[in-house]
């Protein structure tokens, strides 16, 4: 343990600790959280209140698998490359972006485009129909290049799906 951090060190652990575990599974209760980091339900429940407030943790929202439902989702990845705006540089154009009930998540981006654009539709067309009439018209968006997601095999460290149909390919060695 560093030098003169003591208990504030002990509760920067326990929070790291707590994140960990809920970012597995939300659904965990205080009592279970106190037994899983060796501390009481009043402790867990103040750390977990704390890193809210903090915007530490935004939330807790289910991991669904759509594919298993009656319900038709398309999932796309756009690249966006926008022109940063004057004292505000990307914030300003992501912010526009984000806004869009259709947009799940927004990154800023090293490489060769700026804005990774996560959004889910109800067809492709839905997905195409937004990038053309709402993305694409702002100002300072330059390009954007659309990927659709075919399949999900891993998200926030979940598998989705297992292939285990016993028709893998053999392994074929030097």
């Amino acid at each position: 343990m560093p030098v003169g951090t003591g208990k504030a060190w002990v509760f920067l652990f326990m929070k790291k600790e707590i994140l960990d575990i809920i970012s597995k599974n939300s659904r965990y209760s205080t009592e279970d959280l106190a037994a899983m980091t060796g501390t009481d339900k009043e402790t867990i429940e103040r750390e977990i209140k704390e890193m809210e407030d903090d915007k530490i943790i935004c939330g807790y929202p289910a991991l669904i698998n759509w594919d298993n439902t009656s319900h038709e989702k398309v999932t796309a990845l756009i690249e966006v490359n926008v022109t940063p705006q004057r004292d505000m540089g990307f914030n300003k154009v992501a912010e526009r972006i984000y806004k869009f009930e259709e947009v799940e998540s927004v990154y800023l981006m090293s490489g060769g485009f700026d804005l990774t654009v996560l959004i889910q539709g109800k067809s492709m067309k839905e997905v195409a129909r937004f990038v053309s009439e709402k993305l694409s018209t702002l100002e300072y968006v330059n390009s954007t290049a659309t990927y659709f997601v075919l399949k999900k095999y891993k998200e926030h460290g979940i598998v989705i799906e297992e292939e285990h149909d016993g028709k893998e390919r053999m392994l074929v060695t030097p």
